[in-house]
């Protein structure tokens, strides 16, 4: 029995020596392989590690800082207005027995557009017209008696007052004649007509309208800080999307009181249409000049970077990048005004900048005067 147990404490030494030998003694060499590290001596790796390689310098393009004059300008919208418009109708009922216009042509003020049925009219006229010829002749005797003393003059002012009266009839149908007569109001184009010859016209019934945008009207509105610098007469520069030339208007009228809910006053101003290239109602960016800054610095937007509280820029300065923080004002489209932080001579860095940190070595690339 002894011999047994002697046996089996044996084989469990064993088996606990193995397995400690293949767990143990692997842990360890691991633990020595990553103290080493990969050349051997742990040390001098963890001191490459914090000392490092210094990054290379970043390739920039520099701006050198000088004084410019700006022109403080703000854009603003508005839009193209006819310089007369009109939808033509018709003053009295009638069937159509005459149209004198081709649809999209210019018509000249006081031309024949249409004709209402007026024969019933005309006639009218011709009877009162032969009664105004005997009215004339009755009146005419009835004056070379009356100085002859062979009349009354009460005969004669009766005879008088009854030419008088024919002649008020004959204005009357003329003026009712005059209606059935749809005339341009004033020279244009006309659009699109809306009745055709034989068709019944009434008062209400559009029959087309008359455009004159030759000069066109530009109107806009303008924020109430800007009062000042806009009246009678300035002169401001826009564009339309529809072409790429630059057109010119001057103000010529201005509302009297400012947009209670927008805090703006409207403005209208006339544009000559050289070519017919302004089109009624459509859009106008307007470039309104409130002032010109004599010296100021300006920089691309790109080279500001814009931060919490503030703006910065880099500034080249014995090789390295040195941060430099800066106050804005003006925007333009392009670049941003700097008002504070940086002075006449400074090289600015306007490129590379996502590479850049604080102290970073710079390799300069090109430089801009």
């Amino acid at each position: 029995m002894k011999t047994k147990y002697i046996i089996y404490t044996l084989l469990a030494l064993l088996v606990a020596f193995l397995i400690y030998n293949k767990f143990f003694s692997e842990h360890a060499k691991e633990r020595d392989a990553l103290t080493a590290g990969p050349g051997g001596g742990g040390a001098k790796g963890g001191k490459d590690a914090k000392g490092g390689k210094q990054s290379p310098p970043v390739s920039v393009t520099l701006l050198v800082v000088k004084d410019t004059a700006v022109n403080n300008q703000i854009d603003i919208t508005g839009t193209i207005d006819a310089n007369e418009k009109v939808s033509l109708i018709s003053q009295t009922a009638g069937n159509i027995t005459g149209i004198y216009f081709t649809e999209g042509t210019r018509v000249t003020k006081g031309q024949l557009l249409v004709k209402v049925y007026n024969q019933d009219l005309q006639a009218s006229l011709q009877q009162v017209n032969a009664q105004m010829i005997l009215a004339k002749d009755i009146n005419n005797r009835n004056k070379i008696l009356l100085e002859k003393e062979a009349v009354s003059k009460e005969e004669y002012e009766t005879s008088l007052s009854s030419l008088n009266s024919i002649k008020a009839q004959a204005d009357v149908i003329r003026a009712q004649i005059s209606r059935t007569e749809i005339r341009a109001p004033f020279s244009g184009t006309i659009g699109l007509r809306n009745v055709s010859p034989g068709g019944y016209l009434s008062p209400s019934t559009p029959i087309a309208t008359i455009v004159n945008i030759d000069p066109a009207k530009l109107t806009f509105s303008v924020p109430e800080r800007y009062l000042p610098i806009i009246g009678k007469g300035s002169k401001v520069k826009f564009t339309i999307e529809s072409s790429l030339k630059e057109f010119s208007a001057t103000v010529y009228a201005i509302e009297p009181a400012l947009d209670a809910a927008s805090r703006t006053i409207t403005v209208r101003a006339t544009a000559p249409n050289v070519g017919n290239l302004l089109t009624a109602g459509s859009f106008a960016k307007i470039n309104l000049t409130l002032d010109q800054i004599p010296k100021t610095i300006m920089l691309p937007t790109e080279a500001v970077i814009p931060d919490l509280k503030s703006s910065k820029v880099y500034v080249y300065h014995n090789g390295i990048a040195e941060a430099r923080f800066v106050k804005t004002d003006l925007r333009t489209d392009t670049k941003i005004q700097i008002v504070d932080g940086l002075k006449q001579g400074d090289s600015v860095v306007v490129s590379g900048l996502i590479q850049i940190r604080p102290k970073s070595p710079l390799k300069i690339k090109k430089v801009i005067q």
